[in-house]
């Protein structure tokens, strides 16, 4: 496995497509693809690509280390809380968290300050989310028809992590999991999005 096929596989694993990868790390989509074909055995932006890919450059380029005991690199100061479900649906009334009192997690793209974290749970989102993996969450991220939201139902006391459609003057939130009853549930006035996901991680 050479540094392209490890660079590939681990982008697959964390859910990004080569344009996203190309983002985070300032660059184009023609340059990833060279990368993960092998054409580029060097690549100059070696340890940004590690950051997003929240590994190492050593583990990309020699296969050094298992993923699991990877370390996790980030730029200074950008990280973001780990917070419940609960605490997200009323996010938009927290000012600030404790930093003892919360886990930090390095965001490996651009994201607003207000940003956070949650862990996914259950298995609506199966197969693309399972429970465990790690959503990053953006609050004024822009959101539209397919993107993966964090939101609240009025009639509940926390937040929701699903995918939302939007069909002509209709919205719903739709789970992926095939055989999750009440696939879509209609919104209309009664959900407050709290934030779109832009980043999704496995939790090490």
């Amino acid at each position: 496995m050479n540094l392209g096929t490890r660079v590939k596989k681990r982008r697959n694993e964390l859910g990004l497509t080569q344009s996203q990868l190309a983002e985070a790390i300032s660059t184009s989509q023609q340059t990833v693809q060279s990368i993960e074909a092998g054409l580029v055995e060097n690549p100059r932006k070696l340890k940004e690509i590690a950051e997003a890919l929240q590994t190492t450059p050593e583990f990309l380029r020699f296969g050094i280390g298992e993923m699991d005991n990877a370390t996790v690199v980030a730029s200074a100061g950008n990280y973001l809380p780990l917070i419940s479900l609960v605490q997200a649906g009323v996010w938009t009334e927290i000012q600030e968290l404790p930093p003892l009192d919360v886990e930090l997690y390095p965001c490996p793209i651009k994201c607003s300050q207000h940003s956070f974290i949650v862990k996914v749970e259950g298995e609506s989102m199966l197969p693309r989310f399972e429970e465990g993996d790690l959503i990053y969450v953006d609050p004024e991220a822009q959101v539209e028809n397919g993107s993966y939201v964090v939101a609240r139902l009025d009639d509940e006391n926390q937040a929701t992590f699903k995918q939302l459609i939007i069909d002509g003057n209709k919205k719903y939130l739709k789970a992926l999991n095939p055989d999750w009853p009440n696939k879509f549930v209609e919104i209309n006035g009664n959900c407050t999005i709290v934030g779109k996901v832009v980043f999704t991680g496995k939790a090490l």
